[in-house]
């Protein structure tokens, strides 16, 4: 069943739970999250990080995503992660995406309110949802190709500078009137070599000004007591992905180990997708308290 974004985070916001937004930037992904979602009958958000398009193009997953999430027993919220320009968001509502996230965090706040805002009438004049970002989140470099830059609390002089201020995020919110805010208060992008120091009492901080439900990106190795917290002080959406890719890649490395298995990659597949729907439905269970 096709929904809003705005929708299954107005009801978490409601409910104080969490609903999990994963990446489907294969079938094997895709299967295994409306799978997952299906079995623990909880709502799901499937999303095309624009980050992926060397895997594979919006124009190409885009349609397949569409299909199963229109197909699910269990609502889904078909949505467009770190979408860098107004032609993909726009590309994305096109092929009928009920959501887009318009990242434009690292440009000023007055560059980031007005291109987001002009992004909300966009999206809202056809039914959908906007999700947008303030305030800088780490990433690790595992998830960097080589050659690239990543970054770490200890780069940073005044972490306040770069962590989300709750006046601030009230005054983007009214002015831009997004559904929802991703917000930074130190998690990480890509897999975790420490576990993170996450500033909590902001998130609640955040939530009492800004009034709309809140998203956690960098989802991957918070601890349960963390995600329970910040949950509670407002999270409505968590984006994961790091680990459940990680356990497709640990099952397709294990089918091979076998030597009495058939070489056929669609068992290794399968095994894949099983491995994933496992890791998705225990991030599930703790973002919806199950």
């Amino acid at each position: 069943m096709l929904v809003t974004l705005k929708e299954l985070l107005d009801q978490a916001q409601e409910e104080k739970k969490a609903v999990g937004a994963f990446n489907g930037s294969t079938l094997e992904a895709i299967r295994g999250i409306i799978q997952a979602a299906e079995e623990l009958n909880c709502p799901v958000i499937l999303q095309h990080a624009q980050s992926h398009d060397d895997l594979i193009d919006l124009e190409e997953i885009g349609p397949i995503m569409k299909y199963y999430a229109q197909r699910a027993k269990v609502p889904v919220a078909l949505h467009l992660d770190h979408g860098s320009s107004f032609e993909r968001c726009v590309q994305a509502l096109r092929l009928g995406f009920t959501s887009v996230m318009y990242d434009a965090s690292a440009k000023s706040f007055e560059d980031n309110v007005k291109e987001t805002a002009e992004m909300v009438k966009i999206a809202h004049a056809v039914g959908a949802s906007v999700e947008a970002e303030l305030g800088h989140i780490f990433t690790s470099e595992i998830v960097q190709g080589e050659g690239s830059s990543y970054d770490k609390k200890d780069d940073y002089e005044n972490l306040d500078d770069i962590y989300t201020d709750p006046e601030v995020a009230k005054e983007f919110v009214e002015k831009t009137g997004v559904d929802c805010l991703a917000i930074a208060f130190g998690t990480t992008h890509g897999v975790y070599l420490t576990e993170p120091k996450l500033d909590l009492p902001r998130v609640a901080k955040i939530r009492d000004a800004a009034k709309v439900p809140l998203v956690m990106h960098g989802g991957s190795g918070v601890s349960e007591e963390d995600y329970k917290a910040a949950i509670e002080n407002g999270i409505c959406k968590v984006n994961y992905y790091t680990y459940m890719n990680t356990a497709g890649g640990k099952a397709s490395k294990e089918y091979w180990k076998d030597d009495t298995k058939p070489l056929f990659y669609d068992s290794m597949s399968l095994a894949a997708t099983e491995a994933m729907k496992e890791d998705i439905k225990e991030a599930i269970k703790v973002f919806q308290k199950k």
